[in-house]
């Protein structure tokens, strides 16, 4: 990566449109397209957002949780600041569940398993797997299927995973599938390791092959059990 710094990243231009799946007075639940930022950056270069592009039709909108730039998918918004509060506590409590659909370099061997590996901040804009000041990641996963891709006139095995995070440790995703030996196509910072032939894995895909498809969380007024989805474009 050539930026050292938060400041010196420019996020891409994003012309697709925030989709709005669910909407009362009190939350909206959206889909967040692939290459937007959730919150704006300090560089003026990076004022576009999901936050920023709500606030003008939701002036109250406050952001509950993010999604890296290149995920898409489903995402909670509180519409004032004690829904705000409510929801953030179910967070905290862990009480909102998550589920995201990756599309993966290779064959994943088992049908069903656990990551259970800390992460700790590194060298911007990496974060690494430590065991000394790491804080606790784990992800439950469950490989769908398998597909062909065509890649330099090659053909590479992926697979489709089901990813449930029970921690939302910042990019815990990409490296728990870097560290189980199969990147997230199209991840720019969490390759495939050399000698691995998924050295290649940024390439082999023209986004993040990564999407938040369900949020099941208790709806902060009436308590209803919320299970929301949002299909995966990929």
């Amino acid at each position: 990566m050539s930026q050292t710094s938060p400041d010196d990243f420019i996020a891409p231009v994003c012309e697709d449109e925030i989709k709005i799946l669910f909407q009362d007075e009190h939350i909206l639940l959206i889909n967040k397209p692939t290459k937007l930022l959730s919150l704006s950056g300090k560089n003026p270069a990076n004022l576009d957002s999901v936050h920023y592009r709500l606030v003008q039709d939701f002036p109250t909108a406050l952001m509950i949780h993010r999604l890296d730039l290149g995920t898409s998918g489903i995402m909670l918004i509180a519409l004032n600041k004690e829904i705000s509060r409510l929801l953030n506590r179910q967070f905290s409590e862990r009480l909102v569940n998550k589920t995201y659909t990756a599309l993966l370099a290779g064959r994943v061997d088992q049908e069903r398993g656990t990551i259970d590996l800390p992460v700790a901040k590194g060298e911007f804009p990496y974060q690494i797997i430590c065991h000394e000041t790491g804080k606790s990641a784990l992800t439950e996963y469950e490989c769908l299927e398998y597909e062909d891709l065509n890649f330099n006139h090659q053909t590479f095995s992926i697979s489709r995973v089901l990813y449930t995070p029970h921690t939302g440790r910042t990019h815990q995703l990409r490296i728990h599938s870097q560290q189980l030996g199969h990147p997230i196509l199209g991840c720019d910072l969490y390759t495939g390791q050399t000698g691995s032939g998924f050295e290649n894995s940024e390439h082999m895909a023209n986004r993040l092959m990564l999407h938040a498809t369900r949020l099941e969380f208790n709806h902060p007024v009436s308590g209803e059990r919320i299970i929301a989805d949002c299909p995966c474009p990929f």
